[in-house]
């Protein structure tokens, strides 16, 4: 059975206490890292005004219609 930090033997309540706590650490890591990839993202983002249209490469297509 582990120790807690008292050096008692840690109960079910104190396990499940610590459990909660893992797992409300591991979601604040999750939400950290999505919003690190959204920033991300944003940076590498180019607004539509800088992008090119894409132009037909065979204009004979268009004549054949």
């Amino acid at each position: 059975m582990p120790l807690s930090e008292k050096g008692s033997y840690v109960g079910g309540a104190e396990r499940d206490q610590g459990q909660r706590r893992g797992e409300q650490i591991q979601a604040a890591e999750r939400e950290a890292a999505k919003q690190r990839i959204l920033a991300q993202a944003e940076a590498e983002r180019i607004p539509i005004e800088e992008t090119t249209r894409a132009v037909p490469d065979r204009p004979w297509r268009r004549r054949d219609r």
